[in-house]
């Protein structure tokens, strides 16, 4: 089992025939993934070949929809028309709308974040890298060679952290790694993703990786402290952020002791989260955890 992506989902790529929709989707393809079709109006009816593997392009997601029964979406376009290409999915009755695109404007994000949730469209992103189930489908542009199946899962605000927990734990592997993206508005949160694998069963242990700014990690704390009881090991990236400087997605956030590293680290630990220092202390403190589960 996995969580929001498996090998049965059905996949469009909005922006198939971009530069990076192209890449990205001959990298899906190549890792399993069930690509049933990209979308592009100005190009409704031709087909890319992806090394022999057509791929159809639709002139809107509605009609991706109907002819392939697709169920989620990933989103390669440029900022822009980031809103709309979401609002299109969410109309067209998309389960799930993961949304790469980076710089998209928060008032278009908090807008079109607001319509999917009223047609329950759940959004992964935007700014983020996607999600990957190993050994069953890759929603994004995340390296599907870099790990195995397994029973972590994994949520991440930052996308090469993301990468690096899943090669330190390539060994032991995961069921499904999600990265939320790190934009002050993301459609999916860490608690969302620790519900979910809370009820995931084929879910042992889970990784949070969290980053300085805000108060997601306080809020994800109080919420493993009350309704998780699985293992949660955590890491938040900016433990050497030198003081009153801008860090990465949120550090300019950052006010006094609060959204520190140290404050996140506190409160998770409070909740019983186990927490390293660095990635590769991290990858250490999951492996006790599981060995102390074992």
């Amino acid at each position: 089992m996995a969580i929001h992506l498996t090998k049965e989902s059905k996949i469009l790529v909005q922006g198939m025939t971009g530069g990076e929709g192209m890449k990205h989707t001959r990298r899906m393809l190549a890792a399993g993934t069930n690509v049933v079709g990209g979308v592009n109006p100005r190009k409704a009816g031709r087909t890319v070949d992806f090394n022999d593997r057509p791929v159809p392009v639709f002139g809107s997601v509605a009609e991706g929809v109907d002819a392939t029964g697709a169920d989620v979406t990933v989103v390669f376009v440029p900022p822009a028309f980031t809103k709309a290409a979401v609002t299109e999915a969410a109309d067209a009755g998309i389960g799930l709308a993961v949304v790469i695109t980076e710089g998209v404007p928060v008032h278009d994000s908090v807008a079109f974040l607001a319509h999917a949730r009223r047609r329950g469209t759940r959004v992964i992103g935007p700014n983020c890298p996607g999600l990957i189930s190993p050994g069953q489908s890759v929603a994004g542009i995340i390296p599907a060679d870099i790990t195995k199946p397994g029973r972590i899962g994994l949520v991440s605000k930052s996308g090469t952290l993301t990468y690096q927990l899943m090669y330190e734990l390539r060994d032991i592997g995961f069921s499904t790694c999600v990265g939320i993206g790190g934009d002050p508005v993301v459609g999916t949160t860490h608690i969302d993703c620790l519900a979910a694998f809370q009820d995931d069963p084929d879910t042992d242990l889970i990784v949070l990786i969290g980053e300085i700014g805000g108060d997601a990690e306080e809020r994800a704390a109080a919420y493993i402290r009350d309704h998780v009881t699985k293992p949660v090991v955590g890491y938040i990236a900016g433990f050497t952020a030198p003081e009153g400087r801008t860090m990465g997605h949120a550090g300019a956030i950052v006010s006094g002791s609060s959204g520190t590293a140290r404050a996140k680290q506190q409160a998770l630990e409070a909740a019983g989260v186990r927490v390293g220092r660095t990635p590769t202390e991290t990858a250490r403190q999951v492996l006790a955890a599981l060995d102390a589960g074992a």
